[in-house]
């Protein structure tokens, strides 16, 4: 690389910051980090939905290849407060190590929270165990010059929400004029399962994790100014499934099979997003995004037949920026 050419890197690192970390004044900013299913393409991470918010950053979950797209696009990991797990699929809690030991290197000064259904001790648990040695080689390591790497502020610390049989949601978290809602939603056998909706300031945002179309996740969301629900097209998943089966992949056809039912189709979030009177709809999980067999013309067919409704697709790197005192939703693109 040429002085040249080496000089606009380094000053794109400088100004990739305030690009990326820029929320709304005041207001909250939602970056969609990784925005397919489990199956590997190209150009999208697992499910990642971060937050921008009180000068804070949280996570609606962390699958794996979304540290990358966050440190790359100079997310301010430092500042992160909270994971909240939407269930504890692999796709959803992979990267959840990686993105504890960066947020940590890069300056968090508080252990990180990890906010979710039971099971979320184990997890924790898991990956405090896992990188032990890894935290104490780095200060051994890089801890001079008035740099320091606190033991205590690398650990995830488990919160486990229980909502009563008797509701459908609970209080996850308040920090200031932040409000985050469990919202129990349906992904069985994988129970709990959890969305999330955040409200800061008149502004809110609904994020479904994994679920069947479920009622009680519209009326969790009344009213946000965006909900972020997942999606898979049936059609594609039946086509997959049955590529599988003729290449002899058998196993793996069955599963695909199965995912059927325990997911809502782009038609079901639409539904969804109408009964709860949601301003904007923007569709994730989506798990044939990048495959062959995907169009987007295919997956979104029928959205519209129910009435109208603003929605997208998401990309790996859209943004939502939701001012305060304003009714203003504004996309973007990181």
């Amino acid at each position: 690389m040429n002085r040249r050419n080496l000089m606009a890197a380094l000053a794109a690192l400088a100004a990739a910051p305030a690009a990326a970390q820029t929320a709304a004044a005041d207001g909250m900013r939602i970056v969609l980090v990784g925005t397919s299913g489990p199956l590997p393409v190209r150009d999208r991470a697992k499910p990642c939905v971060a937050i921008l918010v009180g000068g804070g950053l949280y996570l609606v979950d962390v699958g794996p290849e979304s540290t990358e797209n966050m440190m790359s696009w100079r997310l301010p990991v430092a500042s992160a407060r909270a994971v909240f797990l939407s269930h504890l699929h692999s796709d959803h809690i992979g990267d959840l190590g990686e993105f504890n030991m960066q947020s940590w290197v890069q300056g968090r000064e508080r252990p990180l929270a990890l906010v979710g259904p039971s099971g979320v001790d184990k997890v924790a648990r898991g990956f405090n165990q896992a990188y032990e040695n890894d935290h104490l080689f780095r200060r051994a390591h890089h801890e001079r010059d008035g740099f320091r790497f606190p033991i205590a502020a690398g650990q995830i610390e488990p919160r486990v929400i229980r909502i009563p049989a008797s509701a459908a949601t609970a209080t996850a978290w308040r920090d200031g004029d932040l409000t985050v809602t469990a919202i129990r939603v349906s992904h069985d056998p994988v129970s709990p399962a959890f969305g999330y909706r955040f409200d800061y300031r008149g502004r809110s945002v609904s994020i479904s994790g994994d679920t069947m179309k479920w009622p009680a996740f519209a009326e969790a969301s009344k009213g946000v100014d965006v909900m972020v629900h997942e999606a898979q097209d049936e059609a594609m998943t039946r086509q997959l499934s049955q590529a599988l089966k003729g290449m002899g992949n058998a196993r793996t056809s069955s599963m695909m099979a199965d995912t059927l039912s325990y997911h809502a189709t782009p038609v079901e979030a639409a539904d969804i997003a109408r009964a709860a009177g949601a301003k904007r709809l923007v569709l994730y999980h989506l798990t044939q995004a990048g495959l062959p067999i995907f169009t987007p013309e295919a997956f979104t067919r029928g959205m519209d037949d129910g009435g109208p409704l603003d929605w997208r697709l998401a990309k790996d790197g859209m943004t939502i920026d939701l001012p305060s005192g304003s009714d203003e939703i504004r996309f973007g693109q990181l």
